[in-house]
């Protein structure tokens, strides 16, 4: 699906395709330290063969997961991504990652946004989410979509949680 960020530069939203893994890897390079910290939590550059596979192996059932990408230097690349994994029945724990010069622009919006339509169009009931308590800009995505903090077991975090239950079309 072809949008637009606030700023009216053109991207594309489109599922992750296996072929991706490469293009996925070179925006992990092109992420900083803070960023990825923000996403796994611990600084992380290299990822084994079970971690890859786990990221680029989706059933878009259980797993779903979706690229931004947008033109740069004369060809699509990623430049932001999101997924959502089912945890339990109906609930399901989503994350996302942008690469910095992309940041602030309102792609992980964009990816929250469609992650929400395909979960309710699945019939998960409840998404949730754990972020960093210092990670003020995620916090407002989700915020802004009408995420609810919860329950905490780390100090660090904050776990955000969303019901899709009133959401959800009959």
């Amino acid at each position: 699906m072809r949008t637009v960020l606030k700023d009216g530069t053109p991207i594309q939203i489109r599922a992750l395709r296996a072929s991706d893994e490469a293009d996925m890897l070179a925006a992990v390079a092109r992420t900083g330290p803070q960023s990825l910290q923000n996403r796994f939590f611990i600084l992380k550059r290299h990822f084994s063969e079970k971690e890859r596979a786990f990221f680029m192996e989706v059933d878009f059932s259980n797993h779903v997961a979706l690229a931004a990408l947008a033109e740069e230097q004369g060809r699509y690349g990623i430049i932001g991504g999101g997924r959502y994994v089912v945890v339990e029945p109906g609930q399901a724990e989503m994350a996302f990652v942008v690469v910095d010069a992309w940041q602030g622009r309102g792609v992980g919006s964009l990816l929250l946004r469609h992650l929400t339509e395909i979960a309710c169009e699945q019939g998960v009931r409840e998404l949730t989410a754990e972020v960093l308590s210092d990670n003020g800009s995620m916090r407002n995505v989700f915020a802004k979509a009408g995420f609810k903090v919860a329950r905490s077991d780390d100090p660090r975090t904050v776990r955000l949680s969303l019901s899709l239950g009133s959401a959800r079309p009959d």
